[in-house]
């Protein structure tokens, strides 16, 4: 390895290995509540009499929110900056967590199930946190580093929940587990903002120069960008459908098309403001040295849908998957198992930001795309025959391609407009819950064989989508509120 990629991470004198352990333990707190219910379903299923369609319901809506959320919070840290609002989503979501807890009723779980999912934008405000701390050569690292120990949160939930609800034993101990995870959130968001900087002493915070959509710099990239929003409305109408009559039978058709409406009022609200951020400055003309290309921002949105898409889906199905395929098992051995696939995040996230920064940003992410691929092929032939060792092997190989592909998305991210990068991250974050959606939309139509072969089959696609991506070299540049143009390396 290069030595001026790598990181002394026991160096605590050093102010930016303190801000990314930080951070990376803001995520993993974000990632306990997320997930925290996955391990808990069949205690929630036997609490509540819960039928699969109902239980596959509540893994949909857990991811329903995140798609407008990451959009939403994008915008909010580019704009105040990361440590206020990685401050503000643990705090608040801490709240939806005792309410989850504390739930009677199938439609107060689906409710509040649905507004913890908001807590899933936490991602975000990390990527532009460790990104402005952190040099184009060490920035994957850091980033893989930031997302895989941060994304381990749900295996360490996988893990422990269980165990904790039996401890505090009787009927209601699944809900002392999640309360547990929601004071931790609490209290840690608060120490977040007593610790945290947005930058290193004496650098610049750079600022869109305005709020509610992405700058882009050509009218060509401006009707690509219309065109990449409309899958992420497209994913939370199809949500509306599932949740409606035809699907699970949470609401009525009367409710199912007034969210269809309303969610193409949002479009129309989203597309005039849009426009309203670029049309002047692309009227005017941008500056050959301001320009971006969209097409990296597109590669990396669909990049992060199958990968990022792929885990969320997965880590969600999984412990139930080992439950009904292997005999025997009862959901706490069955959570210890599946915990296995988000298990080698620790590991397999820093190594994609490893080889991004190393190997290089394209080739890297095509290596473990295609890997990927290859991975849920074998898990589509895992059935009760199999040996339950080498099953669980198996997900952890193919795990090792889907988070280490997730960091050679986001080392690219910070390099593609520094301050528009929260934007950026909350688009790609965003189309990975759109893959989230479709995946376990398409698993309550299929069973598991077919549900991996879906995800191999689109995995395919976005491979050959990858070999278009243009390596990020040279400088970016930037201009400060003062009107001040400064180059920042990407390599």
């Amino acid at each position: 390895m290069n030595q001026s990629s790598k990181l002394n991470l026991l160096n605590f004198s050093d102010p930016k290995i303190r801000t990314l352990h930080l951070t990376w333990f803001a995520f993993f707190l974000s990632f306990v509540v997320w997930f925290s219910h996955a391990p808990m379903l069949a205690f929630i299923k036997e609490a509540f009499d819960l039928t699969s369609q109902q239980v596959k319901a509540l893994l949909i809506l857990n991811v329903a929110l995140t798609i407008p959320a990451r959009i939403i919070v994008g915008i909010l840290v580019d704009k105040y900056g990361p440590r206020i609002v990685y401050s503000s989503l643990l705090v608040s979501s801490s709240f939806i967590c005792f309410a989850f807890a504390m739930a009677q009723t199938y439609e107060q779980l689906a409710l509040f199930r649905f507004l913890l999912g908001f807590v899933g934008a936490g991602f975000v405000i990390g990527i532009r946190m460790v990104g402005e701390w952190f040099p184009a050569k060490q920035v994957g690292v850091a980033e893989g580093i930031y997302g895989g120990w941060g994304n381990f949160g749900s295996a360490a939930g996988a893990m422990t929940l269980p165990t904790i609800a039996l401890l505090f034993g009787g009927e209601n101990g699944w809900r002392y587990a999640l309360a547990l995870t929601g004071g931790l959130t609490f209290f840690y968001g608060l120490f977040y903002y007593a610790k945290a900087r947005n930058t290193p002493k004496g650098s610049t915070y750079f600022k869109p120069k305005k709020s509610g959509g992405l700058e882009v710099t050509s009218m060509r990239d401006l009707y690509f960008y219309l065109i990449m929003n409309v899958p992420m409305y497209l994913a939370l109408a199809l949500l509306s459908w599932k949740l409606s009559p035809s699907g699970v039978n949470l609401f009525g058709e009367t409710a199912m098309y007034t969210l269809w409406i309303a969610l193409a009022l949002l479009f129309a609200v989203q597309t005039r403001s849009i426009w309203h951020v670029n049309h002047e400055h692309l009227k005017q003309g941008v500056p050959e040295i301001e320009k971006y290309n969209f097409k990296q921002v597109a590669i990396l949105d669909l990049s992060y849908f199958v990968t990022f898409g792929s885990e969320l889906a997965v880590v969600s199905m999984l412990p139930l998957f080992f439950l009904e395929t292997f005999e025997g098992l009862d959901p706490v051995k069955a959570g210890l198992l599946a915990s296995g696939f988000a298990f080698m995040n620790l590991v397999a996230r820093p190594t994609g930001g490893w080889l991004s920064d190393t190997v290089g940003r394209r080739r890297s992410l095509m290596i473990l795309i295609g890997g990927l691929t290859l991975g849920y092929l074998v898990l589509s032939q895992i059935d009760g025959q199999w040996w339950i060792p080498l099953a669980v092997i198996a997900t952890m190989c193919c795990s090792f391609f889907v988070q280490a592909g997730e960091g050679a998305v986001f080392a690219i991210v910070p390099l593609v407009k520094r301050r528009l990068t929260g934007q950026i991250a909350g688009m790609a974050g965003a189309y990975g819950n759109v893959g989230a959606v479709i995946y376990l939309t398409a698993l309550s139509f299929v069973d598991y064989s077919t549900f991996f072969l879906i995800i191999a089959g689109s995995a395919a696609v976005i491979f050959f989508a990858a070999m278009f991506l243009d390596e990020p070299k040279g400088h970016i540049a930037e201009v400060d509120e003062d009107g001040n143009v400064q180059l920042i390396d990407v390599g």
